[in-house]
């Protein structure tokens, strides 16, 4: 894991060592004080050199100086180096997270995931800044203070290192401890990212059914999860900086009364007295810093590793043989395919179809049968258990997804739309399309002339999920979207059901126009919109129960009859 963390110092490296000399120079740059303290006690103030004393004072100032320019490039350069760090970080996760496997946002919340890009960043950043800094500074300090505090009393200076390994014994003992209790202070707040992205997601739900009560409830339950375990960390922290406080407190005492001691037995070293109680702080604060370092350590720590649990989490890989598709024909067919998610049972149980070039093939059946499945599988969203899936006669799993993609068109019943303008959302189909083609598209769709009549036209944007569309405009924009694609194979998951009558008439001649020529695979509740499908598959239990034309199946009595008669009557 370091070896990790240290490649991303790698573009940075001129700062970085620059950075790190100045952090030297400033720890160098401390001892003055205690050398030019001792001199003018023991020296210069006892026998009256004045030109001495002020050169000294004007060295002291000068030395203080160079000290506040080279903090100042501490703090910006190593700031900024830090930032350019979170940076990388951040893009090589958000392409990590690109790549990986539906199943992967199946399991993991998104506040959760949003937590890992940000306040998890930020600490992995401060420690890549102040961890390196802090310990050359904290190191080189102690060293420098305490070879001078040597020269002046050797003694003193022994039973000041004393309490070093008693320091280092104590925080190594709560350490692990304080560890554990931020990182599950970290989990909380995850949950409570995760618990606010949904519900401001859902507002408009939770406003309808006046559910306020109930989700601040929901909140408060992460919330006070988020206390508790602050409790715990906090009061690991407080064990720890405490009891690192009470030694170094204790030592302070031993010292002074040792250098009360050394000016009984010698009242002429009060300038070495003195400086050796400036030079104390010299080594105890740094060990100090040190000390209290380790909570900024802990939270980077456990940060990175969170990041890199991401980033350790495979991505959606091709096989090394697999070949593009830059066009096909649109042949899809299902040889005894089984599927079920993550672990859990069967979804699809042996099921075998096949639709030719150009058709309509469509599935119907009740909640939970198995229809969403199978249209997730055709784009190689998931990897099936048993079987194999063909496009025209080749696996899947031979080619390439990004190419398979390419040529699969998806309008579902809930339609993502980007906070982004009208124009965007349909470039989203082909990212190099001209305005020209992009218009064309909307027109096809049956949304150009509504977009005509806002004042910002292809421009406006549409608000967070396209939220100030109605339903059959944010449809027609996802439609539209396809339309710019101009894939071969189209799938059409209930894409109409959450739409008024009136609507639905209008979208589905939207939809006709799409599916001429291609390759159309159609999930439908209402009955009505598929009766002249090429062919129909009735999808129950996870198994194709029926399957035939829509007069076929009627003629059976079986259950796409009973479903038929059911909507004809309710009609």
């Amino acid at each position: 894991m370091l070896k990790r963390f240290l490649s991303y110092y790698k573009p940075h490296k001129k700062i970085f060592i620059l950075d790190m000399l100045a952090a030297l120079a400033m720890s160098v740059i401390g001892i003055f004080y205690p050398i030019i303290t001792r001199e003018l006690l023991n020296n210069f103030m006892p026998n009256k050199k004045y030109t001495e004393i002020i050169i000294c004072g004007s060295l002291l100032l000068i030395v203080y100086l160079m000290r506040m320019g080279l903090s100042y490039f501490v703090q910006y350069q190593g700031h900024m180096m830090g930032v350019k760090m979170q940076e990388q970080m951040r893009s090589d996760l958000f392409s990590h997270i690109e790549k990986l496997p539906v199943s992967f946002f199946d399991n993991n919340e998104t506040g959760k995931i949003m937590t890992r890009m940000t306040s998890d960043l930020f600490d992995i950043v401060e420690l890549a800044h102040h961890g390196p800094e802090n310990v050359l500074i904290t190191s080189s300090s102690i060293i420098i203070s305490f070879a001078y505090l040597m020269s002046i009393n050797i003694p003193l200076s022994l039973i000041l290192l004393a309490c070093v390994p008693i320091l280092v014994l104590i925080s190594s003992i709560l350490r692990k401890k304080m560890r554990d209790a931020f990182k599950r202070r970290r989990e909380s707040n995850a949950v409570i990212n995760a618990a606010l992205e949904s519900s401001i997601t859902g507002i408009r739900v939770t406003k309808a059914f006046t559910n306020q009560e109930k989700e601040i409830e929901k909140f408060a339950v992460g919330n006070v999860q988020f206390v508790e375990n602050s409790r715990k960390a906090y009061k690991a922290m407080g064990q720890f900086h405490s009891s690192t406080t009470f030694v170094t407190d204790v030592f302070n005492v031993i010292l002074l009364i040792g250098g009360g001691f050394l000016l009984l037995t010698d009242l002429n070293r009060f300038g070495d007295y003195s400086a050796f109680l400036a030079a104390i702080n010299l080594f105890i604060n740094p060990v100090n810093t040190l000390i209290r370092f380790m909570e900024s350590f802990q939270n980077g720590v456990t940060g990175f590793e969170r990041f890199t649990e991401i980033l350790d989490t495979p991505i959606e890989e091709d096989k090394p043989d697999a070949i593009d598709i830059p066009t096909i024909d649109g042949v899809i067919e299902f040889k005894n395919v089984t599927y079920g998610y993550g672990d859990g049972d069967n979804v699809l149980k042996n099921v075998s179809l096949k639709i030719d070039k150009g058709q309509t093939f469509a599935l119907v059946g009740p909640s939970g049968g198995g229809k969403t499945t199978i249209c997730h599988l055709i784009p190689h969203f998931y990897d099936v258990r048993e079987g194999e899936i063909l496009i025209d006669g080749v696996n899947i799993n031979n080619i390439t997804r990004e190419s398979l993609r390419k040529n699969i068109g998806i309008v579902q019943q809930d339609v993502y739309l980007f906070n982004s303008s009208i124009k965007d959302n349909i470039l989203y189909g082909r990212l190099d399309a001209t305005d020209e083609e992009v218009i064309e598209a909307a027109k096809r769709a049956n949304i150009h002339d509504y977009v005509m009549t806002l004042p910002d036209g292809y421009d406006t944007v549409i608000g967070e999920r396209g939220v100030k569309l109605s339903g059959g405009q944010k449809q027609r924009l996802s439609i539209a979207r396809v339309f710019l694609k101009n894939p071969p194979i189209l799938i059409l998951d209930e894409a109409t059901s959450a739409l008024d009558n009136a609507t639905e008439i209008m979208i589905q001649q939207a939809l006709d126009e799409l599916c001429k020529g291609r390759t159309t695979l159609v999930v439908a509740h209402r009955l009505s919109t598929i009766k002249n499908a090429n062919e129909i598959a009735v999808v129950s239990g996870g198994e194709i129960c029926e399957q035939g034309t829509h007069t076929e199946l009627v003629a059976q009595g079986g259950i796409y009859a009973m479903l038929h008669k059911q909507q004809f009557r309710e009609e």
